[in-house]
């Protein structure tokens, strides 16, 4: 699966199947649902989930936060816009995942 077809389906009910906790996350986010994107990461320990959550403490506004988060995900703090980021991840998240 690519970027695009990731995003065609921001317009399902549901996440598609079998994704990581941070791809649902990011899914989650695609569809406005900050919030609960949020929840899934909270008990997420992996790299790919912290760096998620640095990204959506940023989109948050929480800088200081999203910068942990950054760190912990081994990954430069970002500063362009937040849809390239969010691209970005999902680009690089669906590349590890296969």
């Amino acid at each position: 699966m690519g970027v695009e077809e990731f995003r065609r389906t921001l317009a399902d009910a549901t996440p598609p199947a079998g994704p990581s906790p941070a791809l649902q996350a990011l899914w989650l986010d695609g569809k406005g649902n900050w919030h609960e994107a949020h929840e899934r990461l909270q008990d997420a320990d992996d790299r790919d989930s912290a760096w998620v959550h640095a990204y959506l403490h940023r989109k948050e506004g929480d800088l200081s936060n999203a910068g942990y988060w950054y760190r912990r995900a081994e990954q430069p703090v970002a500063s362009g816009p937040l849809e390239a980021e969010w691209e970005s991840l999902v680009k690089a998240l669906l590349a590890s995942a296969g």
